[in-house]
């Protein structure tokens, strides 16, 4: 017996919804869309129909200043690459945790991850907010399934205008616009059930000519109810598929984690909207101002540059042979004076208006944060390597706070990762990890350690089932060349000091006590066990130096040596 929770009158309904949802953030899509244009330099100016330069003004300047900030803040995001580490919250979960670390860059990498972060960056730059999308993807890898990961065109995305967090949105909305003749080769009973289409998403304006005729509009729809979440797909007022009508799921939902698979990375948040400004939205004005001043300055020298003159109707100049550069001679018949032929006067524009320009290039420049300091040019003066260091640390800060708030987004895409491992891999699968010491390896994995745990006996009582919980840290990949070099420097410092000398590792830990760099903590356990083992072969070797004088007092130091251990 079919379940038919989901029937034509809930999609008309969902449809209402969609509507109001696509007109509610019809402000946010429009401001979108002028930010990729303003990216594209092309602004209301250049929709216009250009006319030739000189002729009658139709010049305008479009200089690259607010293309160069946003170029530059995304290197900054790709510099700063993350990398999980997986962290556990029990000492039981500590082996799956060390797996987890290793094969999650590998699923994201099969993603083609790199990719996609690099793409949603541009998209957080450009108009202020990237969009990943975490889902289970049934037909990967030949049918066993797999999590797919991507960016997603925030255009074709609708929430309930208002809410900040897009969890707290009654429904969310997912449209494509799909071939109809590949949307019926993938579903052949939809042949004559497809109604005319009455929903289009919003798009960009692209450089190609994109028709929508001959496509429709495919619907995804998510939702909770009862604590669950829900999903639909439908097309043409078609359902295709829904959660609540598959007697598999309808009780249990689509993802046990019960979250939208959707996370926003917002650039500079906003009150009332997932979404945040971009670059563009922050330096229209200055770069505007730029492109005007700069359009002013190419019409005065053209016009400087290219002599007018008047010429009086009944004057007898052969202007065939005096607009002939080449043409030594220009014969004038009768008599010629100033009231026959004038040159048009030229003002040239003085130094203050350069001043002008310079300034608002650098109200750009230090509203953007990309100051000169940023992108590597130092003022004379300023020579020590520290000083330049603490000046570019100091200028780097905005980009590093973009980063992190990526970061914290990029912890919720994995956290996603990790519940659809919880709840899909419940087959074994092989991935190729990097080992301790940088040597592949290949592991089999499955959810066994991830689903919920037997806590055994005691005193008599079941103690229930334990879920295993991890803790995600963030972790730079990739780091710059200044970054590189001082730990290479450090490393040999330390060297050079004595510090990784077994025999002196009581005094090295005391000293890296005080001290803060990357990977500090590991530093200090590797030195820390030498220790140990040094400790043990010096305990060793003056046991067997005894055993050779008194084996008595060597038995009872060894006895010691044992009960110190077992302690």
């Amino acid at each position: 017996m079919e379940n038919n929770v989901i029937t034509q009158e809930t999609i008309a309904g969902w449809m209402e919804i969609l509507k109001a949802y696509h007109a509610g953030l019809a402000k946010t899509k429009a401001r979108i869309v002028a930010s990729e244009n303003w990216w594209k330099l092309r602004n209301t100016a250049q929709e216009r129909q250009e006319t030739a330069l000189g002729r009658d003004g139709g010049f305008v300047s479009r200089s690259g200043w607010l293309h160069n900030v946003i170029v530059s803040k995304h290197a900054d995001a790709m510099e700063d690459y993350p990398e999980p580490v997986i962290l556990p919250r029990e000492p039981s979960d500590q082996a799956v945790a060390r797996m987890l670390t290793a094969i999650v860059p590998c699923v994201l990498e099969q993603n083609q991850f790199e990719e996609v972060y690099s793409d949603v960056m541009w998209q957080k730059m450009k108009f202020g907010t990237g969009v990943y999308k975490v889902v289970w993807d049934p037909g990967k890898l030949g049918g066993l399934g797999d999590i797919r990961v991507e960016k997603v065109n925030i255009l074709n995305l609708y929430w309930e205008p208002g809410v900040t967090d897009i969890q707290k949105s009654r429904y969310f909305f997912h449209a494509e616009l799909v071939s109809r003749e590949q949307l019926l080769e993938q579903f052949p009973e939809l042949e004559g059930q497809l109604k005319a289409e009455v929903f289009t998403p919003v798009k960009f304006l692209y450089d190609d000519s994109v028709s929508a005729s001959g496509k429709v509009a495919v619907i995804e729809v998510y939702y909770h109810k009862g604590g669950l979440l829900h999903y639909a797909k439908f097309a043409g007022g078609v359902l295709l598929y829904a959660t609540e009508n598959d007697p598999e799921l309808c009780c249990r939902g689509l993802y046990d984690h019960g979250r939208y698979p959707y996370e926003f990375d917002a650039l500079f948040p906003i009150e009332g909207s997932p979404c945040g400004y971009g670059y563009v939205d922050v330096c229209r004005s200055p770069q505007t101002e730029i492109d005007l001043l700069k359009t002013s300055f190419v019409r005065n020298a053209m016009v400087g540059s290219t002599p007018r003159y008047f010429a009086r109707s009944d004057g007898k100049i052969n202007e065939e042979e005096f607009l002939d550069l080449s043409n030594p001679i220009v014969h004038v018949a009768g008599t010629l004076d100033e009231t026959a032929l004038r040159q048009v006067s030229h003002t040239s524009l003085d130094g203050s208006y350069i001043q002008v320009l310079r300034d608002a290039v650098d109200e750009l420049r230090e509203t953007s944060g990309n100051t000169e300091t940023a992108t590597g040019n130092i003022s004379s003066g300023v020579t020590a390597a520290s000083a330049i260091a603490a000046l570019q640390e100091a200028s780097g800060k905005g980009s590093r706070d973009s980063c992190r708030g990526s970061y914290r987004v990029y912890r919720r895409v994995v956290g996603l990762c990790l519940e659809l491992m919880r709840q899909f891999y419940d087959a074994p699968r092989s991935f190729r990890i990097l080992g301790e010491l940088g040597e592949g390896a290949f592991v089999s994995f499955d959810n066994a350690g991830l689903v919920a745990q037997s806590q055994g006996m005691a005193f008599g009582l079941d103690m229930g089932m334990r879920l295993p919980v991890f803790d995600i840290r963030i972790e730079a990949q990739r780091k710059n060349a200044y970054s590189r070099l001082s730990q290479n420097e450090l490393a040999v410092q330390f060297f050079q000091l004595g510090f990784f000398d077994p025999a002196r590792a009581e005094q090295a830990l005391a000293c890296m006590q005080m001290m803060d760099f990357d990977g500090k903590d590991e530093l200090m356990q590797r030195i820390a066990a030498g220790g140990q083992r040094f400790q043990a072969v010096q305990a060793a070797q003056a046991v067997q130096a005894v055993q050779l004088t008194a084996p008595e007092t060597a038995q009872m130091m060894a006895a010691r040596q044992g009960a110190h251990a077992a302690r």
